[in-house]
């Protein structure tokens, strides 16, 4: 710690190296995925995804990490230390599949056209930016009267579920690579085992999986996909594309209004409960992030992104304490965004999707999973661990039932075709999986609040989440698939009857309790 009023943070220090190539290989993840979504998914071609959509894309996730850059600097020079680390933001990852798969996806498939489609994803986030925007207002109080094991334990539903169950399953289809670069990256980030030369570890993952990758295909038992004719047909794409206004496109998206406030309203609303939910764990990390000016900031940098042309939202990311943890400061932020900004407006991506074996990145992924998981468990009181794991099913039971729709769907079958009867006699209980899945952030949070409250004996305060579950899930925006009125009327009868019930115990409840006190 210095005197703030001289203090003046450093820009870079050696540790950035670590969380620019961990942090940096998170973001080059999910842009190679975009960009495959994209282009296989949705057959979109390459002239409006390297011409207009990736350009935009990144000059988005530019202005979002320097502007967490620059709020790191500030508070580091507030505070007058060095220990401070930029909030991570990147292209929101759920998000992602839902505007391809929701949104994209059915209208390309009913329309044929693919620039209808972009539209309708423009259209998607100018809705949600709005509802960050606003609601950044309401953000500060809901953070401020929920409890942090309830906050803490919903994100670690979503990195246990979302973040970390993928890359884990991925990694063990190719283990050869999957598992020797996961095994770097853990010596390094959890053991502290230094790699010769300073080397940061995610290059490293990333430089051995490569070489394994490309030495097997030289030997001719191809491992990791690797291929010299589609490196080769990658430079194809190399080129110079500046991001130009779309704004007649956002309002063309419009006419599908419909279908896009059924996820659109209820994502804005996940969107503002995750950037508190990651502000929060920022500050269980040491750094105290304004949240108004977090929620606001990601609506803002979502906005111009869609004005530009890009289809996916800007989010705060899970994983401050992992970047922090492994030396990143503020550096690591800026240069991440700069980075991609050059690769997507010179087209470089294509390349690298033809370079670097998917399999060699994913643990990194892994890695924060585990990290973020774990923090709810040690930065909430242990005996509200309970709650913790309550905030955890309903994201496990939303993560088993897409796992099924997506099974079904390959099939050419859908579960309402189903019997339902049959599939729970054989323990497949998929309506308790929907309605339990169905809102998980919600449904996590209300859930594990209620329980923090109860183990306090605050019955008062676990009343008043009984009541927002129940407007929630009559609504539709937990326990519930889409949004409308009564979707869940028998949840949300319960919600109120057990909050009434707690109302007429609590007076009890608190006269013990003075009497244990006195």
């Amino acid at each position: 710690m210095t005197n703030a009023t001289q203090y003046k943070p450093r820009f870079w220090v050696a540790g950035d190296w670590n969380a620019l190539f961990g942090f940096g290989t998170n973001i080059l993840v999910n842009m190679l995925v975009l960009t495959g979504l994209l282009r296989f998914a949705l057959q979109m071609p390459d002239s409006l995804v390297f011409g207009r959509i990736l350009p935009a894309t990144g000059l988005m996730l530019c202005l979002s990490t320097c502007y967490y850059a620059w709020l790191a600097w500030d508070l580091a020079k507030k505070e007058g230390r060095d220990t401070v680390c930029a909030l991570p933001s990147g292209i929101g990852v759920g998000h992602m599949f839902i505007v391809v798969f929701v949104i994209m996806g059915p209208i390309k498939a009913a329309t044929g056209n693919p620039e209808a489609a972009w539209e309708a994803g423009l259209a998607w986030v100018f809705i949600q930016s709005v509802i960050l925007m606003f609601g950044s207002f309401i953000a500060p109080i809901v953070r401020k009267i929920t409890p942090r094991a309830a906050l803490l334990g919903t994100l670690a539903g979503v990195s246990v579920t979302y973040i970390a169950m993928r890359p884990a399953l991925e990694m063990l289809t190719t283990p050869v690579i999957g598992l020797t670069c996961f095994f770097i990256i853990l010596l390094n980030w959890f053991g502290h085992v230094k790699y010769p030369f300073g080397m940061p570890a995610g290059l490293l993952a990333i430089f051995v999986g490569s070489i394994i990758a490309w030495g097997s295909n030289l030997l001719g038992f191809s491992v990791g996909g690797m291929s010299l004719h589609a490196l080769t047909a990658s430079f194809a794409d190399f080129g110079f594309s500046f991001p130009i206004p779309a704004v007649g496109h956002v309002f063309a998206g419009f006419k599908y209004v419909g279908i896009l406030l059924v996820t659109a309203i209820p994502f804005g609303i996940y969107d503002l409960v995750e950037a508190m939910d990651n502000v929060e764990s920022a500050e269980a990390a040491g750094d105290k992030y304004p949240t108004r000016r977090v929620v606001t900031a990601d609506g803002v940098v979502s906005m111009i992104g869609c004005l530009m042309g890009n289809p996916f939202i800007n989010a705060v990311y899970i994983g401050h304490p992992g970047w922090k943890s492994m030396g990143g400061r503020i550096g690591y932020s800026a240069v991440t965004g700069i980075t991609i900004l050059l690769m997507t407006w010179f087209g470089i991506l294509s390349v690298l999707l033809a370079l670097i074996p998917l399999v060699a990145i994913l643990p990194i992924l892994l890695y924060i999973g585990m990290l973020i998981g774990s923090q709810a468990f040690q930065e909430a009181p242990a005996r509200h661990a309970p709650a913790i794991v309550l905030a955890l099913i309903p994201h496990i039971s939303a993560w088993v039932k897409t796992q099924i729709d997506n099974t079904l769907g390959l099939a050419g079958l859908s579960a309402d075709k189903l019997d339902m009867a049959a599939l729970a006699s054989n323990g497949v209980f998929y309506q308790g999986l929907a309605n339990m899945g169905g809102g998980a952030i919600l449904g996590g949070l209300i859930l594990s609040a209620i329980a923090v409250n109860m183990i306090e004996q605050q019955l008062r305060k676990a009343a008043a989440f009984c009541a927002a579950g129940a407007v929630l899930a009559f609504f539709g925006f937990m326990h519930g698939e889409a949004v409308g009125i009564a979707v869940s009327p028998q949840a949300s009868l319960a919600y109120l009857f057990m909050g009434a019930v707690m109302l007429m115990l609590d007076k009890s409840v608190q006269e013990k309790k003075m009497k244990l006190n006195e």
